[in-house]
């Protein structure tokens, strides 16, 4: 483990937490085994904390067309993409449990174009990175291409949605310099004991 500062800012202890934060990240704690340092470095301003979560959770915990890999991939092609060390690494790993595929996180940060996916899925990362990287360009034939592939108009919204999320979560991330936890390099790599 490393004795590394994980943000450039104070991190609180959970201990001084309003008690709706705190129970939070416990909970995650409880579930995941370890606390991911996004929790408690976004902890730093409880307020922004809690909306940044409530807007992750609305879209990433819904019902919809996407799979929770799905929405992994997006969230790991733009951050690749953003060059965000923490959200490339987190959401790799899971993405890597997500799609029980120890392979496709690396396939997806280094390279998206290249991975193994479905041509549905590279229709689909095209617009996200369209939306994370040149949104300003977005127009109609971008609405049909994904329509080709299925996806209806709430679905595109959902797709652009997480990509724009994440661009202010990635830029977050390099500016607070936000280490990510060392649990989640191996995190999906290989079956569990």
């Amino acid at each position: 483990m490393s004795d590394q500062a994980i943000s450039r800012y104070p991190v609180p202890k959970l201990e001084d937490l309003p008690p709706d934060v705190r129970e939070r990240i416990l909970k995650v704690q409880e579930k995941a085994g370890f606390i991911p340092n996004v929790f408690v470095t976004l902890a730093h301003r409880p307020a922004e904390f809690r909306a940044f979560f409530d807007y992750h959770d609305a879209l990433l915990l819904k019902d919809g067309v996407l799979t929770k890999a799905e929405r992994e991939m997006i969230i790991v092609a733009t951050s690749a993409a953003n060059q965000c060390h923490y959200c490339v690494i987190a959401h790799g790993a899971i993405l890597r449990v997500y799609a029980k595929n120890p392979l496709i996180a690396d396939q997806v940060a280094v390279n998206y174009r290249k991975a193994d996916l479905t041509p549905r899925q590279h229709a689909m990362l095209d617009f996200a990175l369209k939306v994370a990287l040149n949104s300003h360009a977005i127009n109609d034939a971008d609405f049909g291409r994904l329509r080709e592939h299925g996806f209806a108009d709430e679905d595109i919204w959902d797709i652009g949605a997480i990509a724009a999320l994440f661009a202010l979560s990635n830029r977050m991330a390099n500016l607070i310099n936000m280490r990510p936890n060392d649990e989640f390099y191996l995190l999906g790599r290989a079956p569990r004991a």
